[in-house]
């Protein structure tokens, strides 16, 4: 029911969020039907409701599916890359942001202003996200890159401010020298490593237990960002769905990858688990 001959409903469900995202982008949340996604993606009205029981579910979906960009990327590309190096990296590109990706948070947030179905499942993504970077920042706490004193929640959410901030404060409203941004996001970074020795972890503790990535067959709809994120801990099936070769035992220096994969699923299917 609702796929399209000769493709997996995960290929259909694909077609129809990467068309809802370009549609919302061009003509806002308000300004678009589900009939309009729907021939866009090539499908019937029908087919479209089959995957997505309304427009609002679609928006949110579209979001999980293609709005988490930058940061992810660059975590992608270099899994061991310093946490602190990432905020600047990040940063220094916000003010930038004019792509697709950016007008579809922002259409969503303005959603989820009046439309308490939009409302909902942004709560669930804001969290998720915040979610996602506190864990970061607990990790680079680990490592001794940022002060344990610095609440890695209040760190989260000034990242969510300055980033979810940026699709809407855009340039052609107000603009800043790239040299005083990129300057003043050093100082800030700079002002979070700690102040004295960073205690080492002691072997026999928690530290050293192993991390094990699974993936929920029952949640997987084939998105892919997991193989993605980290090719190296996940691959894909026939039919374009997610599964974790071996006993699913993440080599170290990948459980940052391992965590962003998690955190990128929009179905929660990928499952962490660590053993002593």
């Amino acid at each position: 029911m609702g796929r399209i001959a000769g493709v997996t409903a995960a290929e259909t469900r694909a077609r129809l969020l990467r068309a809802a995202a370009d549609v919302f982008a061009r003509r806002g949340y308000d300004g678009t039907r589900v009939a309009d996604i729907a021939a866009a993606a090539g499908v019937s009205n029908g087919a479209l409701y089959a995957h997505f029981g309304s427009k609002a579910e679609l928006i949110a979906a579209a979001l999980h599916a293609h709005g988490p960009g930058l940061l992810a990327e660059l975590l992608a590309a270099d899994p061991a890359r310093p946490v602190a190096d990432l905020l600047v990296a990040v940063g220094r590109r916000l003010p930038h942001r004019l792509d697709a990706r950016s007008s579809l948070i922002a259409e969503a947030l303005v959603a989820a202003r009046r439309d308490e179905d939009v409302a909902r499942p942004m709560r669930e993504y804001v969290a998720e996200r915040a979610g996602w970077l506190t864990g970061l920042v607990r990790g680079a706490q680990d490592d001794g890159a940022i002060d344990p004193a610095v609440s890695p929640g209040a760190l989260a959410h000034l990242c969510l401010l300055l980033a979810m901030g940026s699709v809407l404060v855009t340039p052609d409203l107000h603009r800043v020298g790239d040299e005083e941004w990129s300057a003043l996001l050093t100082r800030l970074v700079a002002a979070l490593a700690p102040t004295g020795p960073h205690p080492q972890p002691d072997p026999g503790s928690a530290g050293s237990a192993t991390m094990k990535v699974q993936i929920d067959p029952g949640r997987c709809q084939g998105h892919g960002r997991c193989h993605d994120l980290a090719p190296g801990l996940f691959e894909e099936d026939d039919e374009g769905y997610g599964r974790v070769p071996g006993d699913g035992a993440v080599p170290p220096g990948q459980e940052q990858a391992a965590r962003l994969a998690a955190a990128n699923c929009p179905e929660r299917a990928v499952v962490l688990t660590e053993e002593a």
